[in-house]
């Protein structure tokens, strides 16, 4: 197993608060996106089925089946721009053409500089206030090609 130790120790404390240990699998391909890449790799789902005693493609159903969980490399950005109907019909669209122009990353691509990827993303919940990104995690909205300016030109390198 290859999980780095520091991992391994987070996740013996991880299992003592489920009845189940394998309940702390989702927590677990979280801190490993976070802290191993941004994404869950073959050797990572090899891996967590070694730690919590399942077959590599069970672990693999999990992290496929929930749209958070990336399963190939990605930028060092990582942009949602959620296109579920009450986005779409305040502009979805048009902010993912300007943030793909933005970035040069197509939808479900990261750009040849490797800064950026861009994920078309069904639904984040935020409805009220569409059109709306993700990035990196922080949620923007009510947004504008010049607020999706700010936001992307305000990363850092």
């Amino acid at each position: 197993m290859a999980l780095p130790q520091k991992l391994v120790q987070e996740f013996d404390q991880l299992v003592k608060k489920y009845p189940d240990r394998k309940s702390g699998l989702i927590p677990a391909l979280h801190r490993c996106q976070e802290d191993l890449g941004g994404w869950i790799s073959p050797q990572i789902i090899e891996d967590l089925a070694a730690y919590f005693g399942m077959e590599p493609v069970e672990v693999y159903g999990v992290a496929s089946f929930y749209p958070m969980f990336r399963l190939r490399p990605v930028g060092k950005h990582f942009v949602s721009v959620c296109h579920n109907i009450s986005c779409e019909l305040r502009g979805a669209t048009q902010i993912m053409e300007h943030v793909c122009k933005k970035t040069g990353a197509k939808p479900y691509g990261t750009s040849a500089d490797g800064k950026f990827t861009v994920w078309p993303v069904e639904c984040q919940g935020a409805c009220a206030n569409a059109p709306m990104i993700d990035v990196d995690g922080v949620y923007h909205e009510d947004l504008t090609n010049e607020k999706v300016d700010a936001i992307l030109g305000g990363l850092k390198k």
